[in-house]
Parts: structure tokens; C-alpha cells; sequence
């Protein structure tokens, strides 16, 4: 794993705002949410510093109306009426085919639900919003294997945008709420009388303080905090009949709590601003551990500001996450170009940073899969891990025939083609720019790879551009894309 070495600045202040050039602006723009549009960069550049984060992080003020809601039937997956009680009774073969039918229906919907969220991130103009939504995927993760109602894991999408760059406190007190975790966790069979511990102990161990502070009698009781904590069709219910209204002792308090409170005694506790520091921190800057002991100490030192400043904006994330954008840690060297593209990284920043078409939703989703990051589906609740963990031989493989596939429209593992069955028009990308080798390959390098990449490693790009007798043309843009694309930087973001 690879972290910002020792000399990186552990200072937050904000870099100067005369140094706030195209380089930073996409690295804001690149690690705030995905890679940029053509011209972002420049466009962001003459923002300056103040604005440009401004724009990032309070995005609300950007217009995204234009962006279409999925077509999601919330009553695929519903509690059978009385004629389907009634088929119970009478056929129960006839009333199982039913039940069947609309889990195949169900299981078709969030095929296409991943696929409308691949295209809102390919077409927001809000990328924080969408990158922060998928933080909260993970980090409060729930799988549609498991819920198996894709309106629910709809449900839950929303409340983590809607939530995105809000307070974390209301994240966490509207997670013991939300019907996709209350099943995803068995909470709607946690009643007085059989406590089911599940949702308090991730809700301790991964959404709130991290492992090891706490007890497993904190999990118990906090488990009986949360009984009656119920789901019914698509709302939350509270069960009062199935609560368990005795007194609990959590974190050394003692009370009658119910889950609303078992959530703001873990708000206060100093962990919690802690390690949602930590997950921004992971998430925007660096692929730490989770281990902290095996956090450097600049790492460590940044990490415990940035849970200062939680706490004293009582969790609003838009203050911190600006004090983070415009910091000198966040544009160390160190930093810039060091972080692994998750496989949705990769994807998004590919197909927005080059304005290639939309391919096909189903191969992407099948690409997405291999790399080990498919949408709605985490590998557990833990969600997904990070880093180098996104790469090994098989996936590297997949990562580099997707972005041949993204930039051509072919697989250049099965598909035979030319240029003229190439859909894209690369030229676009070089408006203003003189169509020379080595002004092509600078442009191009700046805004896929960055400012940072060496001439070193720039030379055999440009020597390629100088080998082609045609000149700079659409055929030659197209194959510099797919050899910088297949570059080892081009993992890192």
C-alpha cells in the first residue's frame, strides 16, 4: 500500500491562491469526484482556488435537473394482497410461480438501476455528489443479494445523495431507519424477546467507531436499543409492542434508550469524528489502512485535524471537506497522483475525461463485476476495500481492455475493426492546441495523467505521434489514447 511519504506537509492551511493553476484544478476536480470534462480544467483554473472548491463542494448551487430518475416500480416487491393470501390457501404452487415472477422482475430492475447510476456519473454535472453518494455506498454498504428489493436499494441511493456533503450525524441517524439496512442486517426480526445483534454491532464496528472500541456487551445492549426497529413494504415502522423498553447500559451510560439514542451516544464519543475522518481521508486524499497503527505519522497527524474540525462543525461535512480541498496536505506532491482509481474511477473518469459515447451498460456492468466493484452489490458490509486491492494481474487485464473498449467501442480481445467502424471523433479534445507530436502528447498526458508526468516518460508517446506518416489525425488520436490509457499511471488518479 502506498501512502504519502514523510516529507508530505500536514498542514491544512490553504495554499496560496496565486499557485491555483490547471495542475491543482484537476487535481481537485479528479480526486472531488471523477475526471474532468474536456475544458474543465481550464474553466476550473479561472475559478481560482476559493470558487472552484466552493463549486465542488457546495453543489447544490449547480443545476443538475436535466438528469433523469430511474424507472422503478415500487411494488414489485411488495406484501401479497388479499386474492395472492387467498392463492396461498388454495394453490401454492400457482401463488409460488407468482412470487418467483416478481423476483425475476426485481432482479431485472437493478440491472437496470446500476445502469442508470453509471450514466448519472457520466453525465452530472455534480461529480461530488455522485462520488460522495458512492462513499456513503460503501461505507453504510447493504447488497441487493441480500435485500432483494431493488426499489429499497433505490430508496437508500437517494437518502445517500440527498445526504451527500450534509451532516454525517444525520447519515447515521437515518441509517437505523432505512429499510434496505434494517433487512440487510435482520433488524426487522429484532424484538424484545430475541435480540438480533447485527445492526449494532456494524454500527458500532464499521459505520460509526471503528473495531476495538467497544465491548460485546455494548453490542447487546444496543441491540435491545434497537428493537422494534422494523421495515414494512417500503417504510420504516416502529414496533412499540416489540421494543424493549428496559433500562441499557451502553459506553458506560445508562438509560432506557431506544435506537435514536444508541446512535447520538456514539456521535459523541471523539472515535466517531475520528474514524469518519479517517474514511475522508481514504475516500479523497490517500489509500490508507485500516489498521491506524499503520498510519505514518503525516497521515496520522491530518487524519486527527480533520476529526477536530468534525467535531466542531458537529459533523457538517461541506466546512470540512473544504478546509480539505484547499489545504497544503491535499496538494502535496506527495499526494497528487498517488491514489488507485477504484474500478468506478476508471470507468467514469474514462469515458468523461475523453467524451467518448456511452457503451454498452451490460458489458461495462460485466467489466465493473471482474474488477471487483459492482454497483448495489459490496462484497460485504464492510463494503469495499481500497488501494492496491483493486489490482492484480486479472484485473489489470480487464482495466485496459475496458478503456480500449471506452475510447474504440471494441474489444480488443474478440472484436475485429477498423477507424471506419469507430464511433468517436477524438479531435474535439485538441481545440486550441497546435496539431504537432509533442504539443498533442503534452496536452493529452496533462489532462489524463497530469501535469506531474516526467518528458522522460512522455518520449515514447511523442515518437509514436512523429512515426505516424499521416500526421495528427483522428486514427492516430484514438491509438495515443488507448497507449496513454494503458500506461501504469493512468491507474492512479
Amino acid at each position: 500500500m502506498r501512502y504519502p511519504g514523510m516529507a508530505a506537509t500536514t498542514s491544512l492551511k490553504p495554499i496560496p491562491a496565486s499557485s491555483f493553476g490547471s495542475a491543482r484544478a484537476r487535481h481537485l476536480l479528479i480526486r472531488a469526484g471523477f475526471a474532468p470534462f474536456p475544458d474543465q480544467i481550464r474553466d476550473t483554473a479561472a475559478l481560482g482556488l476559493d470558487r472552484a472548491v466552493d463549486r465542488a463542494v457546495r453543489y447544490q448551487q449547480v443545476d443538475a435537473a436535466s438528469l433523469a430518475g430511474p424507472d422503478i416500480d415500487p411494488d414489485v416487491i411488495r406484501p401479497p394482497n388479499a386474492e395472492e393470501l387467498q392463492l396461498r390457501r388454495t394453490d401454492r404452487d400457482a401463488f409460488r410461480r407468482e412470487v418467483l415472477r416478481r423476483l425475476g422482475q426485481d432482479r431485472r430492475m437493478i440491472v437496470q438501476l446500476r445502469q442508470w447510476w453509471l450514466q448519472r456519473m457520466f453525465d452530472t454535472p455534480r461529480p461530488a455528489e455522485e462520488s460522495l453518494t458512492l462513499l456513503w455506498h460503501s461505507h453504510f454498504a447493504s447488497r441487493h443479494r441480500n435485500v432483494r428489493d431493488t426499489y429499497l436499494m433505490y430508496q437508500q441511493n437517494e437518502f445517500f445523495r440527498t445526504n451527500a456533503n450534509g451532516s454525517f450525524a444525520d447519515l447515521a441517524r437515518g441509517i437505523v431507519r432505512d429499510p434496505a439496512m434494517l433487512k440487510f442486517l435482520n433488524n426487522d426480526r429484532n424484538v424484545a424477546r430475541r435480540p438480533n445483534e447485527n445492526l449494532s454491532r456494524e454500527l458500532m464496528e464499521l459505520f460509526t467507531l471503528g473495531e476495538g472500541h467497544y465491548t460485546e456487551n455494548d453490542i447487546k445492549q444496543g441491540a435491545r436499543a434497537l428493537t422494534g426497529y422494523h421495515v414494512s413494504d417500503n417504510d420504516f415502522v416502529f414496533r412499540e409492542r416489540q421494543h424493549d423498553d428496559g433500562a441499557k447500559a451502553i459506553l458506560g451510560r445508562r438509560g432506557t434508550y431506544d435506537g435514536d439514542d444508541f446512535v447520538e451516544l456514539l456521535l459523541r464519543r471523539p472515535q466517531c469524528s475520528r474514524y469518519i475522518a479517517f474514511k475522508l481521508y481514504r475516500h479523497f486524499v490517500a489509500d490508507v489502512d485500516d489498521d491506524e497503527r499503520h498510519w505514518p505519522r503525516d497521515v496520522r497527524s491530518v487524519i486527527e485535524q480533520l476529526a477536530t474540525r468534525l467535531r466542531k462543525s458537529k459533523y457538517e461535512l461541506q466546512p470540512v471537506l473544504a478546509t480539505l480541498f484547499k489545504s497544503q496536505h491535499f496538494h502535496d506532491p506527495e499526494v497528487v497522483g498517488r491514489k488507485i482509481k477504484s474500478p468506478v474511477q476508471l470507468v467514469v473518469g474514462t469515458v468523461r475525461a475523453t467524451g467518448a459515447p456511452t457503451r454498452s451498460a451490460a458489458r461495462i456492468n460485466r467489466a465493473m463485476a471482474m474488477m471487483g466493484q459492482e454497483l448495489f452489490e459490496p462484497p460485504s458490509v464492510a463494503g469495499w476495500d481500497t488501494g492496491r486491492a483493486w489490482i492484480n494481474t486479472s484485473t489489470l487485464f480487464v482495466r485496459q481492455n475496458l478503456c480500449t473498449y471506452l475510447i474504440t467501442g471494441k474489444d480488443p480481445q474478440r472484436d475485429r475493426w477498423s477507424r471506419a467502424s469507430v464511433d468517436y471523433d477524438p479531435m474535439g479534445l485538441l481545440a486550441g492546441v497546435d496539431l504537432q507530436p509533442q504539443p498533442v502528447v503534452d496536452h493529452l498526458v496533462d489532462v489524463l495523467l497530469g501535469e506531474h508526468i516526467p518528458p522522460a516518460q512522455r518520449e515514447p508517446l511523442v515518437r509514436f505521434m512523429k512515426d505516424r506518416t499521416s500526421g495528427v489525425t483522428a486514427d492516430s488520436v484514438i491509438a495515443l489514447l488507448v497507449l496513454i490509457t494503458a500506461m501504469p499511471e493512468y491507474q492512479l488518479c
